[in-house]
């Protein structure tokens, strides 16, 4: 399934409706994570979201599409809960809460699409109006009507879902819509909430001193910042973002790039590793150092509720031996394995720079979790942002690997990333 952005993704003309449910006042507070304080606390903001679009092959009734995407709300806790700034009391919560709240059944409103609007941006205006930290839900269904049958797109405010989640949420509203074609009750079993996740978190015993010890020096090297990415990114502060999509393997180079990493006997995320390892030490002198974000779904438990089970860590190589960077890859997940708050307590958080690195792995073969995403033909949509950082982002699915990469758009981060990419691509390829 391809990861693209919604300034690239191609959808349909047609009637682009939403489904605005109805919300009860907030009630009952809940837990805070980590990752949802520090993405709530930038406060609201466009572009803060996360969506995912696939296409019906026949013409389905609002009622149907309104009844399945209920049931899926009722399953997830957290679509039933919204963040609220406090009162100005103090609380281990600070001053931003999430509460639980009752949704119910609303009502579908048509989104006008402007003379010469291209229909992507039309939905981009909609999911950054409605999908903010502080909107009361910050998710919405839209829906584009044709006569070949509707595109379902569903957006959720980042602080609720991450990638794995949005398959879980897709998955869900194509069994319930199922059940009501058939005229079954659409109901979902009830699945823990992700407010459970984030209060077993808070129960887990503290992080050995070794961890700690880790971090310490991880934060040292960065001068108390997390990674940069080591090559200018021209102007500093943030500018209009660049976003490219690259195919790296096809299904038949993917099985190559499978073998190489079997026969180095490493995964092939690890020989990725490997690959930018050698790219960053030939072009900038330096070691891989970057935001590694690692999943915190530990128990099986976990594997069909929809929250931000995502942490981060930092992945360390300065080795492109493969074995190297498969240590390197476990050492990543082990102290990413620990509640952050505590470790990253002594830096204030989790301390942002500008051009601060990230690279993300995502291997959606190895979900439980799968829809037919070839004949839904879905997609992964990211927000268009302003941004001074570089975020990488690997997709292997079934039909291959390709990799989606931001990066300001300024001419030395184009010199800089676009040189980076192409060499890593040439290095990966080179191995199959």
């Amino acid at each position: 399934m391809r990861l693209t952005n919604v300034a690239h993704l191609r959808l349909p003309f047609g009637r682009l409706m939403g489904y605005d449910v109805s919300v009860s006042r907030p009630g009952n507070p809940l837990p805070v994570s980590f990752d949802q304080r520090r993405h709530v606390g930038a406060g609201d903001r466009a572009g803060s979201w996360m969506a995912l679009s696939f296409k019906l092959r026949e013409i389905v009734p609002r009622e149907h599409l309104e009844r399945a995407w209920l049931s899926v709300i009722t399953r997830h806790g957290t679509l039933r809960s919204v963040f609220v700034r406090g009162d100005g009391i103090r609380s281990d919560i600070g001053e931003i809460e999430l509460r639980e709240v009752r949704v119910s059944r609303g009502a579908w409103v048509e989104h006008p699409i402007a003379p010469g609007q291209a229909v992507n941006d039309a939905v981009r205006e909609v999911l950054d109006r409605y999908c903010s930290p502080f909107d009361r839900p910050s998710h919405r269904m839209c829906v584009l009507e044709t006569a070949d049958g509707p595109t379902i797109v569903f957006g959720a405010d980042h602080s609720h879902v991450d990638l794995w989640s949005m398959l879980v949420i897709a998955r869900d509203f194509l069994a319930a819509l199922a059940a009501v074609t058939e005229g079954r009750d659409p109901e979902l079993s009830p699945v823990p909430a992700f407010a459970e996740h984030t209060l077993a978190l808070l129960r887990r015993p503290a992080a050995p001193d070794e961890v700690r010890r880790r971090w310490a020096e991880i934060m040292e090297a960065g001068g108390g910042a997390m990674p940069a990415f080591p090559l200018p990114l021209g102007e500093p502060g943030p500018q209009a973002e660049r976003v490219e999509v690259r195919d790296v393997f096809d299904v038949e180079s993917s099985t190559q790039f499978e073998t190489a990493a079997r026969t180095a006997e490493v995964s092939t995320l690890s020989l990725a590793v490997s690959a930018m390892t050698a790219v960053t030490r030939e072009m900038a002198a330096a070691p891989l150092r970057a935001i590694f974000p690692v999943h915190s779904r530990y128990e099986k438990a976990w594997h069909d509720s929809v929250g931000w089970f995502i942490t981060n860590s930092v992945l360390e190589s300065p080795d492109p031996a493969p074995t190297a960077c498969a240590e390197a890859v476990k050492e990543a997940v082990r102290i990413g394995s620990w509640p952050l708050a505590p470790l990253l307590a002594p830096w204030g958080g989790m301390p942002e720079s500008p051009g601060m690195f990230a690279i993300s792995w995502l291997d959606l073969r190895r979900l439980p979790v799968r829809i037919d995403a070839v004949r839904l033909e879905a997609q992964y949509v990211g927000a268009t942002i302003r941004t001074d950082g570089v975020m990488l982002w690997f997709v292997f699915d079934e039909q291959g690997l390709h990799l989606r990469c931001r990066y300001p758009d300024t001419l030395d981060a184009r010199r800089s990333v676009g040189g980076w990419l192409d060499a890593l691509v040439h290095r990966m390829r080179a191995e199959t």
